[in-house]
């Protein structure tokens, strides 16, 4: 029996938007996966189509080998058959029950106090869901729909009614809550970091159609396409050239009047083929010499244009003869003294440029 998520299927909306949902997830890999995208790609609607709360239009949906759905063999089986816990956005809990209550609701007799203790509510057992906060309503939803002992477990956007103090916190305490889960787990949301801070495994979604799936910090560093690219929030997509291919998997391109050296993962891009060179912020560093004891390739000289501080941060812009953006701390921005006009250099390491073709 395949340890996978797996489906294919397309539902269209009175409104015109069509989900094309093409995804396998191998849940030894990807105890929990992330569906990542923008409002309207389709996310919840794919959630919601797991659950069994819609039906395909046509396809099929398949849970560790076992027909979720199967148009053409007819088969499609009701939420509670498919044992899928789903905790919405607003938490749905009961008003009139108390936590404990709440809890026990889907708990196998004499259970509810197991989970209680084990998301830190048995002090909370005795209250009612308004007088609770956010993060704790968040808990008791993900206690009582654990307490059903799910197969899976199927959550929509769950920390969109936090307010952002709250949100840092409980990303945290979710995680390590549904990494130590007995149940593998579908988290949607459109923020980066906490895709990045929640997943082990990332789909991305983008009109309806899932654009890139696997490992969640391999998607960031080397998105499949411009799409992807945008999504993930790469900051620099710089349209180039390949001017060489040499013998050792390295290919130089040519970007603006720049020479930028990367590494062909694919091994697939042509010489002389246009490419998109995508460089996220944080991998570009910044020198006031160049920098000749470093080890990496590419040495860009420019002009600074901007200089953002941010906190810890400070993001970058500058003019290489195509803009270029730098994400590095706010001591090295003092540290080096920069200020708008002043000539710099953008050091990048090869393996830091991910082409991608056109």
């Amino acid at each position: 029996m395949a340890n996978e998520l797996s489906l294919r299927c397309r539902k269209r909306r009175s409104s015109g938007f069509e989900l094309n949902a093409d995804l396998r997830i191998p849940l030894d890999q990807a105890w929990v996966t992330v569906l990542f995208g923008p409002s309207g790609s389709g996310k919840t609607t794919l959630l919601r189509l797991i659950a069994g709360l819609e039906s395909p239009d046509e396809g099929e949906i398949r849970f560790r080998g076992t027909a979720w759905h199967d148009s053409a063999a007819g088969i499609h089986l009701p939420p509670q058959a498919r044992r899928a816990g789903f905790l919405f956005q607003d938490y749905a809990l009961f008003p009139h029950l108390t936590v404990e209550r709440n809890v026990a609701f889907g708990a196998n007799a004499g259970q509810a106090g197991q989970f209680l203790d084990a998301f830190g509510l048995t002090d909370l057992a005795r209250r009612y869901p308004r007088e609770l906060s956010g993060g704790q309503q968040q808990r008791v939803s993900l206690a009582r729909a654990l307490a059903a002992s799910p197969a899976l477990l199927l959550l929509d956007e769950p920390l969109s009614a936090l307010d952002q103090p709250a949100r840092l916190r409980a990303r945290q305490d979710l995680r390590k809550l549904l990494a130590a889960s007995a149940a593998p787990s579908i988290v949607v949301t459109h923020d980066r970091v906490e895709a990045v801070a929640l997943g082990d495994w990332i789909a991305v979604l983008a009109g309806g159609s899932i654009r890139q799936a696997g490992p969640v910090r391999e998607v960031f560093r080397r998105p499949a396409d411009a799409v992807v690219a945008e999504s993930v929030g790469v900051e620099n997509v710089l349209p180039a050239e390949v001017e060489e291919r040499r013998a050792d998997g390295l290919l130089v391109l040519r970007v603006g009047s720049a020479r930028l050296e990367c590494v062909d993962a694919s091994g697939l891009i042509a010489g002389g083929s246009r490419v998109l060179a995508c460089v996220r912020a944080e991998d570009v560093t910044l020198s006031a010499e160049g920098d000749p004891l470093s080890s990496a390739r590419n040495r860009i000289a420019g002009r600074l244009i901007s200089v953002a501080v941010d906190g810890p941060l400070a993001r970058v812009e500058m003019d290489c003869g195509f803009p270029l953006a730098a994400a590095i701390t706010a001591q090295s921005a003092s540290d080096l003294g920069l200020a708008p006009g002043n000539r710099i250099y953008a050091i990048i390491k090869a393996t830091s440029v991910h082409p991608i073709a056109e």
